[in-house]
């Protein structure tokens, strides 16, 4: 046994998060915590990450967390926080600091040895050089090398800013930093966002050859069924283990609820029978003894619980354009975009009502694509043009990476000031903010709730184009549902950028292929796409 957490709980304020909590990880296991978005499992890592502490109980239960020994645990959180102003290197390094300290220090030493030979000096050497060789000090470069290589980072790399990457290389370079920690327990939050198909199976790989132990939390079920072997599942508050990978675990939990709802069944049947008995015999004279005793036998039997139903619920709203465009939406001629160099040539035009996918892979320009046509950035050549009424809804990966003080309540109601608190309220729920939960601070929502918020400020103001960027990233697979039908229903023009295959097959009916050739315009669907692309 490496962690334990036996009886734990975390709340927020006086809002219960999880209950009952008692998980094991054990040397080189390989675990998924799987649920609903906002259901906890984010909160879960950060507990484990030693980011939030167990709450306590009211009651006498032995609450604790153990470790065997020192653990180290590195942390890929959902939404990192990294300065997007420095650089590549500067941003791994942080890594390194501890051995770069020493690298300094020893440095000093060897130039106070030139004048001073004193054992105090020489000894704080060899102790410092002891621990720099233990840490791997000697080989930090090389390790930074191989591992920026093999996520498809090279040399000219290093020194451009982090602002200059795309979502997926900078979910990549917190894994690099993750990586080069070599943790004892790696936790990864949705690890696969942002990540094209290739760095996917690559991730894969890595996992199930990394000796130490990884928690995972994600919706990806081809993600888990290839790495994990152990999954807690947390809903209605509860944490369950089941043995095995994601399709086990469904094929479990339909045994288990079959099981437990014919033995609730049955139990209920058998306590009819007997209070029918009761009451039949209850004012006979010689049958009133046996009668109370029937009733007094249902209150000693353990009572069998009803199963709980599974949580799914989802947003739902029916989204219409408030003005109709021209039938031209958008056109553009020789449009090259990119920072200092071009990415690719850009000549499309867009017609009203169509939804285009934007796919390829990590770095190739699809987030910069969208940055360009909505004004974020100058393009480097070319031409494009919007038509007539065209009203944009844009959801930036970036802004699910936001948060603040406010409360999901005064963020949405700052947008649009002149609506009635009820309207509000009432809009809100539509996205699943209910209750209490309109109060939350946007800092502490999920990946997947702040997602829903942004859609839900975009959808109010009934725009006749959305353009997406990596929208499902974050949500779970209700929520993806939810967007697609909503998709799929909407007379609006749609371009979206995004690395599910799922996702993009529902709700695209046009492609724009990046690769290295520069990008494709395909006439059809993904599932169409791959079978031409095969035939090739």
């Amino acid at each position: 046994m490496l962690y334990r957490i036996n009886n734990g709980i975390i709340r927020y304020a006086a809002d219960t998060i999880i209950e009952n909590i008692n998980i094991e990880i054990k040397d080189n296991e390989k675990i998924a915590v799987i649920g609903r978005n906002g259901s906890g499992k984010t909160s879960l890592l950060r507990l484990i990450a030693e980011e939030i502490e167990l709450s306590k109980r009211d009651s006498d239960e032995h609450i604790y967390i153990e470790q065997h020994g020192k653990i180290r645990i590195g942390y890929l959180s959902q939404i990192p926080e990294e300065d997007l102003d420095i650089t590549l290197e500067e941003e791994i390094n942080k890594v390194y600091e501890p051995v770069l300290q020493m690298m300094d220090r020893m440095e000093e030493l060897l130039d106070l040895m030139v004048i001073d030979h004193s054992d105090k000096i020489i000894s704080e050497y060899a102790d410092i050089q002891e621990r720099f060789f233990g840490l791997g000090g000697y080989d930090y470069a090389k390790d930074m090398d191989i591992v920026l290589g093999k996520l498809g980072f090279g040399k000219s790399d290093y020194k451009k800013y982090l602002n200059e990457f795309s979502g997926g290389e900078l979910t990549k370079i917190s894994l690099t930093k993750v990586m080069l920690e070599h943790p004892d327990i790696m936790l990864l939050d949705e690890p696969t966002n942002h990540l094209d198909v290739n760095m996917i199976e690559w991730l894969e790989n890595f996992i199930n050859h990394y000796e130490k132990a990884v928690v995972i939390v994600s919706h990806d079920r081809m993600f888990l069924d290839r790495t994990v072997k152990k999954i807690y599942e947390i809903e209605h508050k509860t944490v369950t283990k089941y043995s095995g990978n994601y399709t086990d675990y469904v094929s479990q939990k339909l045994i288990e609820r079959n099981l437990q709802a014919k033995k609730y069944e049955e139990q209920q049947r058998e306590i009819a029978r007997l209070k029918e008995t009761a009451e039949r015999f209850k004012n006979i004279p010689t049958k009133s003894a046996m009668a109370r005793a029937k009733l007094k036998y249902i209150e000693r039997m353990e009572k069998v619980e009803k199963p709980k139903m599974p949580d799914l619920r989802t947003f739902h709203m029916s989204l219409e354009p408030a003005v109709k465009p021209a039938r031209e939406i958008f056109r553009s001629s020789r449009l090259r975009i990119g920072y200092d160099n071009p990415m690719y040539e850009l000549t499309v035009l867009i017609k009203r009502g169509e939804k285009v996918g934007i796919i390829g892979g990590n770095g190739t320009g699809k987030t910069t694509l969208l940055k360009t046509i909505t004004g974020e950035m100058e393009p480097l050549s070319g031409s494009f043009t919007w038509g007539e009424n065209v009203q944009i809804g844009y959801f930036a990966q970036q802004t699910v990476n936001q948060a603040s003080d406010k409360t999901v309540l005064d963020e949405f109601w700052d947008e649009f000031p002149l609506l009635g608190q009820n309207e509000v309220r009432k809009y809100l729920g539509a996205f699943m903010f209910t209750q209490e939960s309109v109060y939350k601070k946007t800092g502490d929502l999920s990946g997947g709730e702040r997602a829903r918020l942004e859609l839900a400020k975009i959808f109010k103001k009934g725009p006749n184009v959305l353009i997406l960027d990596e929208p499902t990233n974050h949500m779970d697979l209700q929520g993806k549902e939810a967007l697609e039908n909503i998709i799929i229903q909407y007379t609006g023009t749609v371009l979206f950028v995004s690395h599910d295959r799922y996702f993009v097959q529902k709700a695209a009916d046009r492609l724009l292929v990046v690769n290295e050739n520069g990008i494709d315009d395909y006439p059809g669907t993904y599932s169409s796409y791959i079978k031409d692309k095969n035939k090739a």
